[in-house]
């Protein structure tokens, strides 16, 4: 990971720490970004359920700022700005989180030739969460990066 990259991560934790406050909370962290992926993760303690299996809306925050969180960073490395809002997410709870588990995302193909012209950008993200080397959730996206007003 290049010495910008990992810049950028600090920047994006702060970030998200400061905006969204139980980031913090549930100690999500971004682990790794490539030129194909973004990699994040939060560890079970704190999201924990009475099931001993992280909760159901950590998993769902979990995956909700991993997509917001490769926006930013994509708008960030292409030197464009604009206010990013999720307008649409779903989640398949496929099978229980038992440890630490990842969420990737798809960080190739972003276009943000309208955002550029003042027009809202949209991007349609799939989020995976791992867990033990098994899929558990899968997370589908609709995230909005409005121009910022001058």
């Amino acid at each position: 990971m290049t010495a910008n990259n990992q810049t950028l991560l600090k920047q994006l934790i702060e970030t998200w720490h400061s905006t969204i406050p139980v980031s913090q909370f549930m100690q999500i962290k971004p682990l790794e970004l490539t030129e194909s992926t973004f990699t994040v993760t939060a560890p079970i303690e704190p999201n924990i359920n009475c099931h001993n299996t992280m909760f159901a809306g950590s998993l769902s925050t979990l995956a909700t700022l991993t997509g917001w969180g490769a926006v930013w960073l994509q708008q960030k490395l292409n030197n464009v700005e604009g206010d990013i809002v999720l307008a649409d997410g779903h989640i398949r709870y496929l099978a229980p989180v038992t440890s630490q588990p990842t969420a990737t995302v798809d960080c190739k193909n972003f276009d943000f030739s309208r955002l550029v012209t003042g027009k809202k950008q949209r991007f349609e993200l799939k989020v995976n969460i791992i867990c033990k080397q098994k899929l558990c959730a899968e997370f589908a996206g609709i995230y909005v990066s409005l121009p910022l007003e001058n």
